[in-house]
Order: C-alpha cells, then structure tokens, then sequence
C-alpha cells in the first residue's frame, strides 16, 4: 500500500516539475516519512481508544514532539522497526502515565538526569539528516535545554497526568538521542562528523 501511495505521488512530481534525481529521492524520502507518521498515528489512536488513554496518549505526543523538534534523535532503519518501536512505545507509555504514581522526588532526579544527558548529547543527528552546521547544533542543544527545564517546572506544579507526561516525554527523548541507542540499532552516530572530515561546513 505505501508503496502504490508513494510511486502515484511520485509520478505526478516527475509529472510536473524538472527535478534532478537528488532532489527526487529528497521528496520520496520525505513523502513516505509523512506516510508513515500518519499510518502509524492512526494506529496508535485506535489502540488508546481501545485502552482509554487517548488523551494521555495526546499529552505525551504533544510534548515529545515539542522535544523531537530541537533534540532530534535516531530513526530506525527499517520500516517494521519503526512499527513496532512505535506501536510499543505509544501504546504502553499512555497507559504507564495514566495509573502510575511516580514520587516528586524520584521525579525530579530523572529530569535533572534528563536535562544532563541532553546537555551532553542533544542534538543527535541521522545520516540522512546530518546536522552539518555548528552554529545551529548549538542553537538546538541550548533549545533543547530550556525546554526541559521547562518540563520540569511545570511537573512541579500539575497533575500526575501532566507530569507524567512530560516527564515519560522527556526521558523516551533522552533515549532517542544516547550513542548506546544508536549502537543497539546499528545506526551511526555523530554524523556530522563525517561532514566535517570530508571539508564539509561547520
């Protein structure tokens, strides 16, 4: 099905515009990632309906996303990892925020935890979205900090179902970005690197 989606997208851009090959495989790589957010997305809906955590479900995307933006982090190689890494992950932790009582203290030694990891390691890049410049690496890691820092205030003054969310957000993005996640996927990490090597900008 994906396949038929995107060939029929394709076509009709090789259709219309005079696009070279690199800037053809740059729109098919981005059309089949939006494909399989949106498939995997309404999948994950359906489940917390059915496990009556939707809107936890919607407060965790919403602050993960936030978190995604700056902090980026690995994508897996192949398309059933990304399902099942996803179908997991989106299905449990909703439900993880809505019965668990975590202690404030426990709490928020894993922000401050999170918030040192993201220092050290945010942001993570792939090798098919290197992130080349220097400058804007600072700009995202210092991004990236002040929005966990964010987080962790705000959990000090909500509901468990809001702390935990950000909470549950920040330390699924704090393993998105670790070298040891990227190892056991056997991704590359530090990309941009290898940029830099070559005389790229940086």
């Amino acid at each position: 099905m994906k396949e038929l989606v995107v060939n029929k997208i394709m076509n009709n851009v090789s259709k219309y515009y005079n696009y070279d090959d690199v800037k053809l495989k740059e729109i098919k790589y981005g059309i089949e990632s939006i494909y399989l957010t949106i498939t995997k997305t309404i999948v994950v809906i359906i489940i917390s309906l059915l496990l009556n955590t939707t809107k936890e479900l919607m407060w965790f995307m919403l602050f993960y996303g936030l978190l995604r933006i700056t902090a980026f982090g690995l994508h897996a190689k192949k398309a059933w990892h990304c399902w099942v890494l996803s179908l997991t992950l989106f299905s449990l932790i909703p439900y993880l925020i809505k019965v668990l009582i975590i202690n404030k203290y426990i709490s928020l030694s894993l922000f401050i935890i999170s918030t040192i990891l993201f220092i050290i390691y945010a942001p993570a890049d792939t090798e098919k979205r290197p992130l080349i410049h220097k400058r804007k690496r600072i700009i995202y890691k210092i991004i990236s900090i002040i929005i966990s820092i964010i987080y962790m205030t705000i959990s000090r003054f909500t509901g468990s179902i809001i702390s935990n969310s950000l909470l549950f957000a920040e330390l699924m993005q704090v393993i998105m970005i670790l070298p040891i996640s990227y190892n056991l996927l056997g991704l590359k990490y530090d990309n941009y690197k290898s940029y830099r090597s070559k005389g790229g900008k940086k």
